[in-house]
């Protein structure tokens, strides 16, 4: 068995403040995209 640091993640997920961010980042896209659907934004 290998061993781990503590710099490494044992389950090979990405750091949660790096999945956050990405997650932030697709819905302020998806509230923009929708925006202009309903002609908030034109």
């Amino acid at each position: 068995m290998a061993k781990t640091t503590n710099a490494t993640t044992q389950t090979g997920k990405f750091p949660y403040p790096f999945r956050t961010g990405w997650a932030l980042v697709l819905l302020a896209i998806n509230f923009v995209v929708a925006a202009f659907y309903f002609h908030i934004i034109e």
